[in-house]
């Protein structure tokens, strides 16, 4: 084979195949393409070969070989849209096409048949067939086209599984499965692998988008679930382990990792708040117990006055009356007396109490008769009397 003209030449063909087309119409009686029946429109898998069957035959001849006075010229094209491409061309004896691109039989040949090898998706479209037969003198005789369909399938390709959400008892996920390339698209199937064996349909299968919704979890739902991809040339699988937990799931668990460590850092905030609180009540109550003055106090009982006024120690019992609730007191019963010591001595000194300085009792009234007091109700009560070195008498 050669390879194919540049775009000038295929221009040129191009315009040769269109000039030829309208000339057609008045040969058209001579020459004939033929396709087979039912296979004007063909389906192929992508990656294998296909042959466009199409041959021409001639009036008053037979079908076997052109005259010795025919030359033929054969052109193949795709036609994508607007775009119009050519793939083979015989002219002269000479082949040119491209890759994979070839006729089945040698020409000269009245079945101008074209074979396409390693089919992609690219290749499909239409093909379009020229046949040009001219005698020796170069004049045309007869030509004739045919178009055919060609569709090139692609099985899908191994489609991806996944699992979306957390697979916890009493939860729903979903399943879900595709393919990232067939033609045409493909459908999806589930199902859940032996021992606990199950095919799923809607509607909690999405044929479609290939999702299957799983709801409320339970235990025995735990598996392998197999999806499986397939269209009319075609499938593939794939597969993804279901296990059911039945603890907490992970962001359960951070949730409560992280609200006991919030409650730890509140309660520790509240126990160092509480301590300073107190000490700071604790510092004023020190500052003010610093700075007061010890209470005086007397170095005797309220009830028994000590009078010392100008130097002389004067022993004045005079105990509180103690009277019977129901009268006078009883016969017999003793009177206070009273004990004075007309000895001088020093003024007795009284104890320091918390460093506070002692305070000279004041004295107290004038003398009391023994009469008054027996009728105040006092109790005798002897005084012993104090000797100038200041030992009891």
């Amino acid at each position: 084979m050669v390879s194919l003209p540049g775009r000038p030449a295929t221009s040129l063909l191009r315009l040769l195949f269109l000039g030829l087309s309208t000339l057609a119409s008045s040969s058209r009686a001579q020459l004939e393409l033929h396709v087979p029946a039912g296979l004007a429109k063909l389906k192929a898998v992508e990656g294998a070969e296909v042959v466009l069957p199409v041959w021409y035959t001639l009036r008053g001849q037979s079908p076997a070989q052109p005259g010795p006075w025919e030359l033929l010229t054969v052109m193949w094209f795709l036609e994508q849209g607007q775009d119009l491409n050519q793939v083979l061309a015989y002219i002269s004896g000479a082949t040119s096409s491209k890759s994979g691109v070839s006729l089945v039989y040698s020409m000269p040949s009245q079945n101008v048949s074209l074979r396409l090898q390693g089919l992609r998706e690219k290749d499909s479209g239409s093909y379009r067939c020229s046949v040009n037969v001219q005698d020796h003198e170069g004049k045309n005789r007869s030509h004739g086209s045919k178009t055919l369909e060609l569709s090139v399938l692609v099985p899908p390709a191994p489609p991806s599984c996944r699992l979306l959400g957390v697979p916890r008892v009493g939860t729903n996920v979903t399943l879900s499965c595709q393919s990232p390339r067939s033609k045409p698209a493909a459908q999806y199937q589930w199902e859940r692998a032996p021992p606990s064996a199950q095919v799923f349909f809607a509607p909690v299968l999405d044929a479609i988008r290939g999702s299957l919704s799983l709801t409320n979890l339970s235990s025995p739902m735990s598996g392998v679930y197999i999806c499986k991809a397939h269209n009319e040339v075609g499938s593939a699988q794939c597969n993804v382990t279901l296990e059911v937990s039945t603890g907490p799931g992970p962001a359960v668990v951070a949730g409560a990792v992280v609200g006991t460590l919030v409650g730890l850092g509140m309660l520790a905030g509240l126990v160092l708040l509480y301590h300073r609180r107190s000490k700071a009540l604790e510092e004023p109550a020190n500052d003010i117990k610093e700075d007061a003055t010890a209470p005086r106090t007397l170095p005797w009982p309220k009830g028994s006055d000590t009078i010392s006024k100008n130097g002389t120690l004067s022993s004045v019992t005079s105990a509180r009356a103690l009277r019977h609730p129901q009268g006078p007191p009883r016969p017999g019963a003793l009177t206070p007396t009273l004990s004075l010591s007309s000895q001088v001595l020093p003024s007795p000194r009284l104890p320091r109490t918390d460093g506070a300085q002692p305070q000279p009792i004041s004295p107290s009234p004038g003398g009391v008769s023994s009469s008054t007091l027996s009728r105040m109700g006092a109790v005798p009560v002897m005084v012993p009397a104090q000797s100038q070195a200041g030992s009891l008498v």
